[in-house]
């Protein structure tokens, strides 16, 4: 397993973690990615498995890389003592490595937000600050927030048929020393991906290369210094699957096919202002998008 630095901290984390988005695999498939080198677990308070990645991580906690996302309507100052403290508890840890803003939350003035976030630092109960679903303008203003620490990581959505984030947020990490995590890093699992690679380029690919598809869709995930990826699976020979992803490359012709040949999807600016303004509206009234 290739190991990566986290943005300017020193700390290293996998460039192969795992993700637990709509997990329910229990502990055996987290432990075997340990074992196997992905000791970054991702996991948000929100996805009600907080539990299951402290039990898989105890007894070796030490060793592995713990992040967790706080939701938008935790926000405000007291609300994120609170939801740090209750993650922590679920976790059965006494630090966080990485505390992340799941969503931007357009009612409560990311201020109010980064001195919470600060304070939890100043205390030893998380490490290290990062962000979920920000964009490049919102990251900045998160930043400008902050009075003595710095935005390590962004988490975002990025795969080789979703390129969004190649629209400007991907050179801003590279450019401001900023991990990207990417998630959905097999969309939403091969078949979708096919749709877009009718005449299956990535069977060619993972030929030559002497892999399978999905390891060849997450090897050209992590092709970037600043990026590593977090899949989910439920499996633990799906975990061994998408670990074999790292300690190898692809080959720059391998790269300039799937860069160029197969179809993917980027969101434009109108349609992301849309999506956040929708998302804005369902906050001021209480609901979420």
């Amino acid at each position: 397993m290739n190991y990566k630095q986290l943005a300017q901290t020193g700390v290293r984390i996998p460039e192969i973690g795992l993700g637990t988005w709509n997990y329910h695999g229990g502990t055996e498939p987290l432990r075997a990615g340990i074992e196997l080198g992905a000791r970054f677990i991702d996991t948000a308070e929100s996805y009600g498995n907080e539990e299951i990645v402290g039990q898989a991580v105890k007894g070796i906690r030490d060793t592995v890389f713990i992040a967790t996302k706080i939701t938008p309507r935790h926000f405000k100052h007291a609300d994120v003592i609170r939801s740090a403290e209750q993650s922590l508890k679920r976790l059965n840890t006494d630090h966080i490595d990485l505390y992340q803003l799941h969503w931007p939350n357009y009612l409560v003035p990311i201020a109010e937000t980064m001195a919470a976030m600060e304070e939890l630092v100043r205390a030893g109960k998380i490490r290290f600050i990062g962000v979920s679903n920000f964009s490049v303008r919102e990251m900045r203003q998160a930043q400008a927030a902050l009075t003595s620490n710095k935005i390590v990581s962004a988490q975002v959505r990025y795969s080789l048929v979703d390129r969004t984030v190649e629209r400007g947020l991907l050179d801003y990490c590279r450019a401001t020393d900023i991990t990207l995590i990417a998630y959905s890093p097999l969309d939403l699992g091969m078949e979708n991906i096919r749709k877009y690679d009718r005449s299956d380029l990535l069977a060619q690919v993972a030929s030559e290369a002497g892999k399978t598809r999905a390891q060849v869709t997450l090897n050209w995930c992590v092709v970037h210094d600043s990026v590593v990826a977090i899949p989910k699976a439920n499996r633990v020979e799906h975990v061994r699957e998408n670990c074999g992803a790292s300690g190898w490359k692809l080959n720059p012709d391998q790269l300039k096919t799937l860069n160029h040949q197969i179809r993917f999807r980027q969101r434009g600016a109108i349609e992301s202002a849309g999506w956040r303004l929708a998302r804005c509206i369902g906050q001021r009234f209480g609901y979420s998008i």
